[in-house]
């Protein structure tokens, strides 16, 4: 039987809490999405982790439970063209500040997974780097990300099927760069993204 997870509750006692993440800055394909979580209090669940560590199994449970009981949950996707403008750095934030905005109820303070943010309206945050192995906010909101990213990733391997996003995700495995050779870009490829193995060789 795996361990239980232990993962705080809080950072501030007392404060309505949203924690923050998301999921696909690594892909070449794909939008990225990000994910703000209000959870209960008294929330625990044997199962809630970091959604990178957890099996695709544990990851859909989790969701459903998650959207299910808590306070308030919100997903955003940021749209390749977008991650193109901005950079996936800044559209990874504008992700995660627009689900903070859609919450059914406004938290009182943010709980960000990495180490950059970027101040709105006014919300006091902190930064924590592995957050989502810290804090079960942050790790209920990698799990509704990643989730819904792969949902979105499999629905539009159907119309391309020849990239298999259902198996890598839009991530750059050796099949999907093959796939980028012989079929050229799609209009959901992040054309910022320039992986070595598709660069003009010298030779």
């Amino acid at each position: 039987m795996p361990r239980e997870i232990h993962l705080k509750k809080y950072m501030n006692e007392g404060l309505l809490e949203a924690g923050c993440d998301e999921a696909g800055r690594g892909p070449l394909a794909g939008p990225v999405y990000a994910a703000a979580v209000i959870l209960p209090p008294d929330f625990h669940h044997p199962l809630l982790n970091d959604s990178k560590k957890m099996s695709e199994k544990a990851r859909n449970i989790l969701r459903e439970v998650i959207e299910r009981e808590a306070v308030a949950w919100a997903v955003e996707a940021v749209e390749a063209e977008e991650i193109d403008r901005l950079n996936i750095l800044n559209a990874s934030i504008a992700g995660m500040q627009r689900a903070v905005r859609k919450l059914q109820q406004k938290p009182e303070f943010l709980l960000i997974d990495g180490n950059r943010f970027k101040p709105f309206d006014g919300y006091r945050y902190a930064t924590v780097v592995h957050g989502d192995a810290t804090y079960a906010s942050i790790a209920a909101a990698s799990v509704l990300a990643k989730t819904w990213r792969d949902e979105k990733m499999r629905e539009l391997a159907a119309s391309f099927p020849q990239y298999a996003w259902d198996r890598n995700m839009g991530y750059p495995t050796k099949e999907h760069i093959a796939a980028i050779r012989e079929f050229g870009y799609t209009p959901h490829h992040r054309k910022s993204f320039h992986p070595k193995e598709l660069e003009p060789t010298l030779f």
